[in-house]
C-alpha cells in the first residue's frame, strides 16, 4: 500500500522489504491484488521478486473486494480473475498457489455465503489464511509515506516511533490474549502490509518479536498449531482475526478493554489520507 503510483517508489520498497525479511529470517507469503497486476510488466516483475526472494504468494482478490459487499458468485468470480493471472506467474518458478486471504478479514454476512465461497476455495486448491496478530500498520502507512514523499524526514522518524511503540504494546497483547483464550501462546500469523514504512522498520519489528520471545516461521509451520483446528463458524459484519473467532467458539471472553488504540493523531492522518471507497 502506498500513496505514490511511482514505479521508482514501488521498487525501492520491495527492494528494502524483501532484503529486511531476508536479512533477519523472516519468512512471509505475499498475498498478491491481482489488479495491480494490470499495472504492466513492471508490477509483475514486483511479484516476481517475491518469488525468487524464496518467499510464496497467495490470492487476495483481484479487486480487494470484500465478500460482505459483494454477491458470493461475483465474488469467486473476482478471486478467479486473480487466480488466472497468478498461475502463470507461480508456475514460472515452480510454485503453486496454496493460500486465499479475505480483504478486510470480512469472510462472509451468512452462513450460507461463507461456504459456498470456501467450498469453491477448496475446490480449486486454496486454504484461508487466517490472522491472529495485527498491529494497524495500514493506518500509520499512508502518513508516513505522506512525510517520506515530502522529505519530512523528523516527521517521517515520529510516525515510525510511534508506530514502533504501539506495535510493542499491540504485539504484547496479543501473546496475553492467547494464553488467557488457550492456556498457552499458539504459534501467530502476523499481518503486515508490503509498504514504505513497514520496509523501514522491519529491523525494529524484528527486535520487537524476538524481545517477545517471538520465533519466525512460515505460515505452513504455524498451522500445524492445533489451534486452528478450533471451529469457526463466524458469519456476520465484522471483519475480526482468528482469536477473536476462537473466542466466540469457545465462550471466552478477551478483555478488549486493554487492547491499546493507535493514536488519535495517526487515525486522523489516515483517514485524511485514504481515499478508498
Amino acid at each position: 500500500m502506498s500513496l505514490s503510483d511511482d514505479a521508482g517508489y514501488a521498487a525501492d520498497t520491495t527492494r528494502a522489504l524483501l532484503a529486511g525479511l531476508r536479512r533477519h529470517h523472516l519468512p512471509a507469503t505475499g498475498f498478491v491484488i491481482g489488479e495491480k497486476l494490470d499495472g504492466g510488466p513492471a508490477q509483475a516483475r514486483l511479484a516476481d521478486q517475491w518469488l525468487r526472494a524464496g518467499m510464496p504468494l497467495g490470492n487476495h482478490t483481484y479487486s480487494h473486494a470484500s465478500l460482505n459487499k459483494t454477491p458470493v458468485a461475483d465474488y469467486i468470480a473476482d478471486v478467479a480473475r486473480a487466480d488466472a493471472m497468478l498461475r502463470p506467474l507461480v508456475a514460472a518458478r515452480h510454485r503453486s498457489l496454496r493460500w486465499f486471504r479475505h480483504p478486510y478479514l470480512e469472510t462472509g454476512l451468512t452462513l450460507e455465503t461463507r461456504r459456498t465461497f470456501e467450498d469453491w476455495l477448496a475446490g480449486q486448491g486454496y486454504a484461508v489464511a487466517p490472522v491472529t496478530m495485527e498491529n494497524s500498520d495500514w493506518m500509520f502507512a499512508l502518513p508516513y509515506d505522506e512525510a517520506v514523499l515530502a522529505h519530512d524526514t523528523a516527521g517521517a522518524a515520529r510516525i515510525r516511533q510511534a508506530y514502533l511503540d504501539y506495535t510493542g504494546k499491540a504485539v504484547a497483547w496479543y501473546r496475553q490474549a492467547g494464553r488467557q483464550l488457550l492456556g498457552r501462546r499458539p504459534d501467530f500469523v502476523f499481518l503486515l502490509h508490503a509498504s514504505r514504512l513497514n520496509a523501514d522498520s522491519l529491523d525494529a519489528l524484528s527486535t520487537i518479536l524476538r524481545h517477545d520471545h517471538l520465533r519466525p516461521i512460515t505460515l505452513d509451520h504455524a498451522m500445524r498449531d492445533p489451534a486452528y483446528r478450533i471451529a469457526d463458524a463466524y458469519a456476520g459484519p465484522d471483519g475480526d482475526e482468528w482469536l477473536s473467532r476462537w473466542s466466540r467458539t469457545l465462550g471466552k471472553a478477551l478483555d478488549w478493554d486493554s487492547f491499546p488504540e493507535p493514536p488519535a493523531a495517526i487515525s486522523a492522518a489516515n483517514d485524511r489520507l485514504d481515499t478508498t471507497p
